[in-house]
């Protein structure tokens, strides 16, 4: 996606089921949910994640849709309050966050959750230990989410290579306190089970009647709200899966293959938000 095409030259679905998905947009904003991930898809993926901020046009790119969709609703692992902190949301009339995968819900500034599992005080107060006896290199770090428990490689000299001697020990960790391991980009997260994009975006779907939706993600954690909108559509749900693929670096594969449309990361996604906002508008 560049500056200066029209929305025709923008938007085009590489799928019939992503051209169904926008044309039930486009004829009926009012039934339609715009959902969205946040690292990644709306903010740059960063070294330090409490450095993330959402692109500088996102704000603006949202304010042009609220009043014309159904809903717009971002899903993200990060807890609710932090994501609508560092995205600036309170700027957004009628914008609702499900962070923790579902499990805190930020909306009109307010952040409502059920109690924190009780296996995250386990794994938190294990972990440490775990790291250093199977050796985790240098500028391997751990985030603490609050309701979930976070492994990051990216800051080692061989982050993948670290990911991988990490993987089973975390998975071991996680099993023994009744946790689930979330991989994603250089990081492992320690979260409750039944708690995933994908059944946080079908309720929210649920919960608003949507009639359609917009999906924009980046990551593996993205991929159960892809496989969601994927069986709604079996359903009657019409659906626009949308991958933000970053330029230096390569879209998850598996998402990328599945989704309807790949746009440019973040700054992408904020063109394409903004295009779609002006052409329901012109309609």
């Amino acid at each position: 996606m560049g500056g200066g095409m029209g929305f025709d030259e923008m938007v085009v679905p590489a799928t019939d089921a992503g051209w169904d998905g926008l044309r039930a947009i486009l004829a009926a904003p009012g039934e339609a949910v715009v959902a969205l991930d946040f690292d990644g898809t709306l903010a740059p993926i960063v070294a330090d994640p409490s450095a993330a901020r959402a692109h500088p046009g996102v704000v603006g790119a949202l304010r042009g849709l609220a009043p014309v969709v159904g809903a717009l609703v971002v899903v993200t692992g990060r807890p609710a309050g932090l994501a609508a902190e560092y995205g600036g949301f309170a700027g957004v009339p009628g914008l609702v966050v499900l962070g923790h995968y579902g499990a805190e819900r930020w909306e009109g500034g307010v952040v409502t959750a059920p109690e924190v599992h009780p296996g995250v005080a386990g794994v938190r107060a294990a972990l440490p230990g775990v790291l250093e006896r199977v050796g985790a290199p240098e500028g391997t770090w751990v985030e603490d989410k609050g309701r979930s428990v976070a492994v990051h490689t990216r800051r080692t000299g061989a982050p993948e290579v670290a990911l991988e001697l990490l993987r089973a020990p975390v998975a071991d960790l996680a099993a023994e306190y009744g946790l689930v391991v979330e991989p994603g980009r250089l990081v492992l997260e320690l979260r409750p089970p039944g708690v995933d994009k994908g059944a946080a975006l079908t309720g929210f779907l649920r919960e608003r009647g949507a009639r359609s939706v917009l999906y924009a993600g980046d990551d593996l954690g993205d991929v159960a709200a892809f496989a969601a909108v994927e069986k709604l559509r079996g359903q009657g749900l019409a659906g626009l899966l949308v991958c933000a693929g970053t330029v230096g670096d390569a879209p998850v594969r598996e998402l990328a293959d599945r989704a309807d449309l790949v746009v440019d990361g973040p700054e992408g996604v904020v063109e394409l938000l903004a295009a779609l906002g002006e052409a329901v508008r012109a309609r």
